[in-house]
């Protein structure tokens, strides 16, 4: 089954993020759900052919998980923003588990945007580990390696240049406090509440 690009053309206009940033992030975005399904096809064809063991199959399938997980993370990127922001509902059962593992919510987005602002290219992302039951912010430096076994992705923001270099140059703190002021705070918290059932 392909997989199909989902439509975030809803956040076009977002305070901060000019159109053009986000055209060409959407553009970014399809290119790895094309990808996915070229390779899952071409992996399929090269299954039935009975070449699963050659280089190129190993190569293609270690390239999988770049496709995959660049067009998963870009799809909870875009979903965890809306147009003027949505502010937390903060009798949710986010935002007590964010104070009980970091102290306050403002000591939790303090590191986060610390971890974001952090020297490289990347993710930063907040987890939720659900074997641990635990709050963990966390920097994926790729797509495909770095992340954490187990826990659900609760918040993520891109930190890769084509988040904001076009509006923003080198001032990614800026650019990280432009993304806080259009999270999506209830779609954040469903996250969560799927993740700790």
């Amino acid at each position: 089954m392909a997989y199909q690009a989902m439509n975030y053309e809803k956040l076009l206009g977002t305070e901060g993020f000019s159109n053009q940033l986000l055209t060409n992030h959407f553009t970014l975005y399809n290119g790895y759900v094309a990808n996915t399904n070229k390779l899952m096809e071409e992996l399929a064809e090269l299954d039935k052919q009975g070449k699963a063991g050659t280089p190129l199959y190993a190569e293609m399938k270690r390239r999988f998980g770049w496709e995959f997980d660049g067009m998963r993370l870009h799809e909870l990127y875009f979903g965890n923003m809306v147009k003027g922001g949505a502010a937390p509902d903060t009798k949710a059962r986010l935002f007590a588990k964010i104070a009980e593992d970091f102290g306050s919510v403002e000591n939790c987005a303090k590191q986060f945007k610390a971890v974001g602002a952090m020297r490289g290219i990347g993710w930063t992302i907040l987890y939720y580990d659900v074997a641990g039951k635990q709050l963990i912010n966390t920097w994926i430096n790729e797509h495909d390696a770095g992340h954490l076994a187990g826990a659900a992705p609760i918040l993520i923001m891109d930190v890769f240049e084509h988040a904001f270099m076009i509006d923003y140059g080198l001032k990614r703190a800026d650019y990280i406090e432009a993304f806080f002021k259009a999270i999506d705070w209830p779609a954040v918290a469903k996250r969560f509440d799927a993740a700790a059932k």
